[in-house]
């Protein structure tokens, strides 16, 4: 299946044949079932993931594949319109997933696991895997690529950022047991390693580096790596001041997110209600 991805998104054939639909459909088959990610771990890598850029083009194929088509419940009074190769994912019953009525929409090409749970108004985007008894709260996004582990909550309104281009480029990773707070914004790529807890309106990306008061060091990204959060840590949103020119005359400050502990039994404590929600 790889090689005549590649070959088909390398080569831009003159017409689409119907071969070329169904190898997109077993792709597609692949990705919503978890063997085939956009991303995977990976332990010779720095940051313990590598990214599967083959899949990305596969993602990328579909697009160029689908016509524009209706995909209105009721056109008239709701019209929606989009790729005819990424409907709605279908979810029923014994596939183990809760979706709470209410407007959440999730998009085709998505591994849903055991136990996750969707609460509205909140959507996934294609290409992404979300791993047994997550929760994807209201108003939450979880973006093309974007890796997610088991038992995270993903707080409401928080953002997971898609990285679907460039193919080579890592999408973003929350891996196993993370807590999201509420207003998060997670983008670039970042990894936020296992057990981590992002405090309300934390907001991480390659650009902007993290301050670790706990071990006395300041966290950045490789030139050509991610911005990778330690397991365990406890990250806020705080500030740090302007140290020269104007901005130091001023008294300005600017955001920064900070690692205020690591996690403990206290911490573990204060993030068991969704355990009460299952």
């Amino acid at each position: 299946m790889q090689k005549a991805i590649e070959d088909i998104f390398d080569n831009k054939p003159a017409a689409y044949t119907p071969d070329h639909f169904a190898l997109f459909a077993s792709f597609k088959r692949a990705l919503n079932a978890g063997e085939i990610r956009a991303a995977e771990p990976d332990s010779t890598q720095a940051c313990g993931w590598r990214v599967n850029g083959w899949v990305k083009k596969g993602i990328l194929l579909g697009f160029r594949l689908g016509g524009i088509v209706d995909m209105s419940i009721d056109a008239s009074r709701q019209p929606f319109t989009d790729k005819s190769t990424y409907p709605v994912r279908q979810v029923g019953p014994n596939d183990g997933v809760r979706i709470v009525p209410g407007g959440s929409s999730i998009r085709d090409g998505v591994y849903l696991g055991k136990g996750v749970t969707c609460m509205p108004p909140m959507y996934i985007n294609v290409g992404a895997y979300v791993s047994d008894g997550t929760m994807v709260d209201s108003h939450a996004l979880v973006g093309s690529c974007a890796q997610i582990g088991r038992n995270v909550h993903i707080s409401a309104a928080s953002q997971i950022g898609g990285v679907l281009e460039p193919v080579g480029a890592l999408p973003v990773i929350v891996e196993d047991d993370v807590l999201i707070g509420g207003n998060c914004g997670v983008y670039e790529g970042t990894v936020v390693k296992k057990g981590a807890v992002l405090g309300t309106g934390t907001i991480l990306n390659r650009s902007t580096p993290v301050y670790d008061l706990v071990r006395g060091e300041v966290i950045r990204a490789d030139e050509d790596g991610p911005l990778v959060v330690p397991e365990g840590a406890v990250v806020i949103a705080g500030s740090r001041a302007v140290t020269n020119g104007p901005g130091k005359d001023w008294g300005i400050s600017i955001y920064t997110p900070v690692i205020v502990k690591y996690r403990d039994e206290k911490t573990g404590t204060r993030v068991q209600l969704e355990d009460l929600l299952r």
